[in-house]
């Protein structure tokens, strides 16, 4: 219409408008609300069922010294409860604890809390905090009853004795819990390192995954498929005087997806309910690429944090004389190629060449670590330039596992570039596939 347009015609005009403003208004708020379908095999930033925590350090010996924070968060307003579990580098389940969340609730958690002081986070369901002060709900939260949290939260502080067994395994030494086996490995500097999971649960667990009644056919265990969760986590180094952070990684879940709920499909938790995509997780990815910058700037050079999938559920081993570990240990994988700035192909330390095949050392041998770029692990002829890592491989001990493809092998890897007493970034590598079709290509060969 133009500028004459007769004026009941102009007003009918904006009550169209307002109505249609106001529909839309509506309509978000709704969809604010209410949980989104999943897109499966994407891992993408959205709310999620389970979360991954892909990397924590935590030094024993300084109070004030390297520490992990993590929050778990609930995207919306029905109340959730989620189950943390603490694994170590080399995929052992060592701790496990519940947290109520009301809607739109966070609970922050300070690692060092945990592991030094044996201080567990403090929530509770409205059955066991019935004057709303351990969990408080806001005016837009639900706040429901957990029957089966009674007892269980708030969860009371760790025994002194289960708390040295706590230390002891996440740092590679020997636990009287575990008959004087280990668990991670031993690298004599006393930081706890390992990995954490967070699932969405409908009772107050003690199970870890890979217990017999955490998955079972049609949700009939402890999980859900709530994409409810989402969070983030930061390392914190005190003494270089940065920290690093990022979001925790969301993994779907869905029950009708054909690529989350058929045998013999990769999910997520694959090795812990044999393979018959109980858990309805999706899978991460299996290849990635991310940039590195080793001087100028970034005087503190780059790490990579790099989480991998074992694919067998680890127990306790014996402790290991030099050399020896689980079966599974070392991972390597089918490609790593390193390119710099003039996209010159490195094969092996100091030997860049145009077209030479890729060099594969064994620089992420275990489920979660730390490896400094150009580092013993990882010695590049380079500074600056970016990785192409393909992190597929046989794994020893998970047989034709997936079935779909036996090869595949799940990960996550970021990269931190700092520079020392001034700043610090985490970014999460470019993920190529995802290992519902992990692709299986290495540039040169």
């Amino acid at each position: 219409m133009g500028c004459e347009a007769p004026r009941k015609e102009l007003e009918r005009l904006n009550r169209l408008c307002s109505i249609t403003a106001g529909l839309l208004v509506a309509l978000s708020f709704l969809a604010a609300g209410q949980p989104t379908s999943a897109t499966i095999c994407a891992t993408d930033r959205v709310p999620a069922a389970t979360l991954l925590l892909p990397y924590f350090e935590v030094d024993l010996d300084n109070p004030n010294g390297l520490t992990t924070l993590f929050s778990v968060n609930n995207a919306f307003a029905s109340a959730v409860l989620a189950h943390v579990s603490i694994w170590s580098d080399l995929s052992v389940p060592l701790l496990n604890f519940n947290v109520y969340l009301t809607g739109y609730d966070v609970q922050t958690i300070n690692l060092r809390d945990i592991i030094v002081y044996g201080n567990l986070p403090q929530t509770a369901s409205g059955g066991q905090d019935p004057t709303d002060t351990i969990s408080p709900k806001g005016r837009l939260s639900e706040d429901i009853n957990f029957a089966s949290c009674q007892g269980q939260l708030p969860p009371t502080a760790l025994t002194s004795a289960f708390l040295a067994h706590v230390q002891s395994a996440l740092t590679g030494k020997a636990s009287p819990v575990f008959d004087n086996r280990c668990s991670a490995q031993l690298f004599g500097d006393n930081i706890a390192r390992g990995y954490i999971t967070v699932d969405t649960v409908n009772n107050c667990t003690v199970r870890f995954p890979g217990d017999p009644g955490y998955f079972a056919p049609n949700l009939t265990g402890d999980v859900t498929d709530q994409n409810f969760l989402w969070g983030t986590w930061f390392i914190v180094n005190t003494t270089q005087n940065y920290a690093q952070g990022a979001d925790l990684v969301a993994i779907e879940a869905d029950g009708t997806n054909p690529a989350t709920s058929t045998a013999g499909r990769y999910t997520f938790y694959g090795r812990y309910d044999n393979w018959s995509a109980d858990d309805h997780r999706e899978p991460l990815a299996t290849t990635f690429v991310t940039q590195f910058a080793n001087g100028g700037v970034f005087s503190g050079g780059t790490d990579l944090l790099v989480w991998r999938d074992p694919k067998v559920a680890q127990a306790p081993f014996v402790c290991p004389a030099r050399g020896l570990n689980p079966g599974w240990f070392p991972l390597v994988q089918d490609g790593l190629v390193v390119f710099n700035e003039q996209e010159q192909l490195a094969v092996s330390t100091g030997f860049p060449c145009e077209g030479c095949p890729p060099f594969v050392p064994i620089s992420f041998p275990g489920s979660t670590q730390r490896v400094q770029v150009g580092g013993a692990s990882l010695p590049l002829p380079f500074n600056f330039g970016w990785l192409y890592l393909d992190l597929n491989t046989t794994v020893v001990g998970a047989g034709k596992n997936p079935s779909i493809d036996p090869l595949a092998v799940q990960a996550w890897v970021l990269g931190t570039e700092s520079a020392n007493g001034h700043f610090a970034v985490s970014l999460d590598a470019y993920r190529l596939d995802s290992a519902c079709a992990a692709q299986h290509f290495v540039p040169g060969q």
